[in-house]
């Protein structure tokens, strides 16, 4: 899968626990959806991407997970 497709959708799942009203819950809620339903090369890709141009493009929920839950969704 191309990596900016990945972006794209790990993006709309940030977007969707966004509307959480607990930032925590909101935050398990991405790294629960990316550990269950991506595939382990898609989690590869992704964590590859941003080490390579870091996660600027990243919605902020998603970059939080990426960095302080990485190892969850290695």
């Amino acid at each position: 899968m191309e990596t900016q497709n990945l972006v794209r959708m790990a993006n709309r799942i940030g977007q969707f626990f966004e509307a959480t009203p607990q930032h925590a819950v909101a935050v398990e809620g991405v790294a629960n959806h990316i550990r269950k339903f991506w595939e382990p090369r898609m989690r590869r890709d992704l964590l590859a991407w941003v080490d390579a141009n870091g996660a600027t493009d990243l919605h902020p929920l998603v970059a939080e997970v990426v960095a302080d839950q990485r190892e969850r969704i290695a």
